[in-house]
């Protein structure tokens, strides 16, 4: 199995820039298709964006494309989200998580394919 722990959240104003990485420890880290969730107060867990075992294709949720772009790194074990022009709707905490995938193009969008998960980091965007 793999455990995911991601890092680089924090606050930033409105139209300011983070980039959240996860990092990957047991497993060999090219095994998962990724991808990455968020959760806002009160609100269900909604994609964010998806990346298949070998990066070459990646998915990203309507609300954040041309804002945020997904990569990994296989050879750092690192998974990454560059968010930019961010909005105040973007708030939430954010979370990276695993599927162990059979082939090397697939991506998942759904939070139940997911069998590994993080334990988030928070991102606050102020207006």
């Amino acid at each position: 199995q793999v455990q995911l722990v991601e890092s680089g959240g924090g606050l930033v104003q409105a139209g300011g820039s983070l980039r959240l990485s996860c990092a990957a420890s047991g497993r060999t880290f090219s095994s998962y298709a990724m991808g990455w969730f968020r959760q806002a107060p009160g609100k269900e867990r909604e994609f964010v964006a998806a990346i298949s075992r070998n990066g070459v294709n990646t998915d990203h949720a309507d609300s954040v494309k041309g804002r945020f772009t997904i990569s990994r790194d296989n050879a750092k074990n690192t998974l990454y989200l560059q968010m930019n022009n961010l909005k105040p709707e973007d708030t939430a905490v954010y979370f990276c998580a695993g599927h162990t995938a059979l082939y090397e193009r697939s991506w998942f969008v759904r939070s139940t394919e997911y069998e590994y998960w993080g334990q988030g980091t928070q991102v606050t965007v102020s207006s």
